[in-house]
């Protein structure tokens, strides 16, 4: 009989959350908001049912993310550098430099096989991050799902001299103003924020190969500005977003399965919904 376990990943700006036994069986992608608690009971709530699963079919659950302690029946909380380092390492082993590219917050990760060797993260400024990208094209006009195409198109790119949210977006207006064509100024601010991310990362030593997680993974302009940056093509997991609530899972399983084979108890939490 197959066994089951969750992963939830409560980030700044989006949750994610699977159910995976030997693979994913279920899985889930919302705006975090300012609840997470109601929203954590929502979100295993929705992944149950997709699952066709009841609470007690579920033998462990792992939170991890921005907001995992506001997860009241996880039976651990783990950060979600471990658990983005477990998810590439595991469904990607040529992976050295992990690269998530999150919502309010950009991190780098240095792994061999699922350990972590070393890490560094940006979170006080969002140049680099996808809410940079966001306020970037709203002041455009632009759909977030349409920037990284239309920033492929550009005939003479223009660069973008500020990294501040706040600076950046008026440089961009001003260009705007003057004629600069949309996709000319997208290149340039792909460029500025791949460059911030590479001058964050190098302080690790980037090695090959490297995976890019997170919401700034499916914006194909980004990615091919880091690719530029870095010299060499970077892997993408199929489902970018899921790697934190997928490793939280895994390393959920791994503690249940060692437990259990060494005999040992959990301190498991009574799953109440």
């Amino acid at each position: 009989m197959p066994e089951y376990f969750a992963g939830i990943d409560i980030g700044s700006t989006m949750t994610k959350a699977v159910i995976i036994s030997d693979a994913v069986v279920a899985s889930f992608v919302s705006a975090s908001g300012p609840e997470h608690r109601r929203l954590a009971d929502k979100v295993l709530r929705d992944l149950l049912t997709s699952a066709n699963l009841a609470v007690n079919d579920i033998s462990y659950i792992v939170a991890t993310g921005y907001g995992r302690v506001n997860v009241p029946f996880a039976d651990k909380q783990i950060t979600e550098i471990s658990c983005h380092a477990k998810a590439v390492s595991s469904l990607m082993p040529s992976v050295r430099t992990v690269i998530d590219i999150g919502g309010q917050d950009c991190k780098a990760i240095k792994v061999n096989g699922d350990k972590v060797i070393d890490f560094v993260m940006n979170d006080k400024c969002a140049a680099g991050t996808g809410r940079f990208i966001e306020v970037i094209a709203e002041s455009l006009g632009v759909k977030l799902d349409d920037i990284g195409k239309l920033s492929l198109s550009s005939g003479h790119e223009v660069a973008i001299s500020n990294t501040c949210t706040v600076f950046a977006e008026r440089e961009v207006v001003a260009n705007l103003a003057d004629g600069v064509p949309v996709a000319d100024l997208l290149a340039g601010v792909h460029t500025a924020i791949a460059t911030r991310i590479y001058s964050m990362a190098s302080r690790l030593k980037i090695e090959k190969d490297v995976a890019i997680s997170g919401g700034g993974a499916k914006n194909i302009g980004l990615i091919r500005a880091l690719e530029k940056r870095l010299g060499w093509a970077v892997v993408i997991p199929s489902e970018p977003l899921l790697m934190g609530a997928i490793g939280a899972a895994m390393m959920g399983k791994d503690i249940f399965l060692k437990a259990r084979e060494n005999g040992t108890p959990l301190g498991r939490k009574e799953h109440k919904l």
